[in-house]
């Protein structure tokens, strides 16, 4: 099970302000501190032991950040709406468009998705595979 992923960001107000357009929405509480941003899902007595939570920090070596080459980091949203309006959300909070919410031909039929930049230049996807929603072939 995954712990905790990390990001790197050089202007944390600027990637607060991107990452909270959109985390708040799926759940995810905030606590900042002086070496970043930390954003948790709330523990719940029918959830797993950890859950995964996701960091925004300047580097520890104290050199500028950079976003991995073939790296990215998917949230899940409940429903195809909520992905478009999140995607939005995070388009007006500073993020670069990297595919807009749709069907994709190579996934499956029901997988959602919309592809972003913060504004650090890490991608990140917003996607719903929810069964209850009509699918690509639908």
């Amino acid at each position: 099970m995954i712990s905790y992923v990390t990001v790197g960001a050089d202007d944390i107000p600027r990637a607060k302000r991107f990452y909270s357009a959109f985390l708040p929405a799926l759940g995810y509480g905030l606590e900042e501190g002086p070496e970043g941003l930390s954003y948790a899902l709330p523990e719940g007595s029918d959830a797993p032991a950890a859950l995964p939570e996701f960091y925004v920090k300047p580097p520890f070596d104290g050199r500028p950040a950079s976003a991995g080459n073939g790296a990215m980091i998917a949230f899940q949203a409940r429903r195809q709406q909520e992905v478009r309006a999140l995607h939005a959300a995070a388009l007006a909070a500073g993020g670069r468009d990297e595919g807009g919410p749709g069907f994709r031909a190579a996934y499956g039929a029901n997988f959602y998705v919309g592809y972003l930049r913060d504004p650090q230049g890490n991608k990140i996807a917003l996607f719903s595979s929810n069964p209850d929603e009509p699918g690509r072939d639908g």
